[in-house]
């Protein structure tokens, strides 16, 4: 394990894909499953702050920085085990990244992850908020999630029954309790894809929903579309300089809905198609519908023109150059606000805040 900086030395905005965040007290970085378990319980038994670190595609780090120690998770790799009929198992290291790895698998003929292709971060931070994207999430395919118990001090896996999967979320979220260590997935064998059920990706891959094509072409078309949503990352285009979705869509009781649906007829006319999604508590709403009809376009600016909604898609946060996470939380009250004002509805942000809250 080695240490690579203090907080006089460097800032966690270079560690963040939304390129913002103060300095770190310490940071280290773990190779191996055996220093991230043992630098974890060595802060732990100290009581020292630690901040586990991935891909920093989900963070948005306060400009004050982390005190504490900052722990990269550098671990990498994954394996092909088990095949059970059409079916094969794999697993993958939390520090693996990862597009790397969805790549991997559709290039050994493995269907079932295409669908989240372009998705920034690490193995390991998928299962902790369900990651989901064109009509998939990481929970319909983890088989388990190993990892490291910071109040038992063991070593254990949990089923996907255990983990609690639902909407951009499970029982590791929220708490620093669990370190994942590995995640093993069902994929299928036979280089198919899953069946596609979001609309606008069937209708660019020219097939109905609930068809299957082959992997490599699911994962051509997802980082298609994501690309022209500003949402794969490429350091010269500052509508990639975010941390993707910023807030998550809304679930709304059944029993508020028809007040929320008599708002927004107000504001946006009685014949508004609005798009909803059933959901498990409720209804899901779109975000960015309501962001962009409560007055919010694509590339409304914040404070001083260094942040903006991303000029490619309402939800994304953007860091335009020379921003600060201030500036940064600024826009994403004044969004939150107006959607509340405009529709009764409260937006909840999807990136971990660090050493800082909207």
């Amino acid at each position: 394990m080695s240490a690579v900086g203090t907080g006089t030395e460097m800032t966690l905005a270079s560690y963040t894909t939304l390129r913002l965040g103060g300095p770190a007290g310490r940071f280290l970085v773990a190779g191996t499953d055996g220093e991230l378990v043992d630098r974890v319980r060595a802060a732990d038994a100290a009581g020292e702050p630690l901040l586990l670190l991935g891909g920093g595609s989900n963070l948005v780090v306060a400009d004050a920085g982390f005190e504490g120690t900052v722990l990269r998770i550098g671990t990498g790799g994954w394996e092909r085990d088990k095949q059970d009929g059409p079916e094969v198992e794999v697993e993958a290291a939390a520090g693996e990244q990862w597009d790397a790895f969805v790549a991997a698998t559709v290039e050994h003929g493995l269907g079932g992850l295409e669908c989240l292709s372009g998705i920034p971060g690490l193995v390991g931070a998928t299962p902790i908020q369900n990651v989901g994207a064109y009509g998939c999430e990481v929970g319909d395919l983890i088989v388990s999630v190993r990892l490291y118990d910071r109040r038992t001090g063991e070593v254990r896996t949990l089923t996907a029954s255990e983990l609690g999967f639902a909407y951009r979320t499970s029982v590791l979220k929220g708490t620093d309790r669990g370190v994942v260590l590995g995640v093993r997935f069902r994929l299928r064998a036979d280089g198919l894809s899953q069946e596609i059920r979001y609309a606008e990706l069937a209708r660019t891959l020219g097939v109905r929903t609930g068809a299957r094509v082959p992997a490599e072409q699911a994962r051509a078309a997802v980082l298609g579309l994501r690309r022209g949503k500003g949402m794969v990352l490429e350091a010269a285009d500052h509508d990639t300089w975010s941390a993707g979705s910023f807030f998550t869509n809304p679930i709304v009781a059944e029993s508020a809905l028809p007040g929320v649906l008599a708002r927004i007829a107000e504001v946006v006319g009685a014949d508004a198609a609005v798009p909803r999604y059933p959901a498990p508590a409720g209804v899901k709403l779109s975000a960015a519908w309501l962001i962009e009809r409560a007055g919010f376009g694509k590339g409304h600016p914040g404070p001083g023109g260094r942040v903006a909604l991303s000029g490619k898609h309402t939800l994304a946060l953007t860091n335009r150059g020379g921003a600060s996470t201030a500036d940064l939380l600024a826009l994403a009250r004044e969004v939150r606000a107006g959607v509340h004002t405009a529709f009764g509805v409260t937006l909840h942000p999807e990136p971990l805040l660090i050493n800082c809250a909207l």
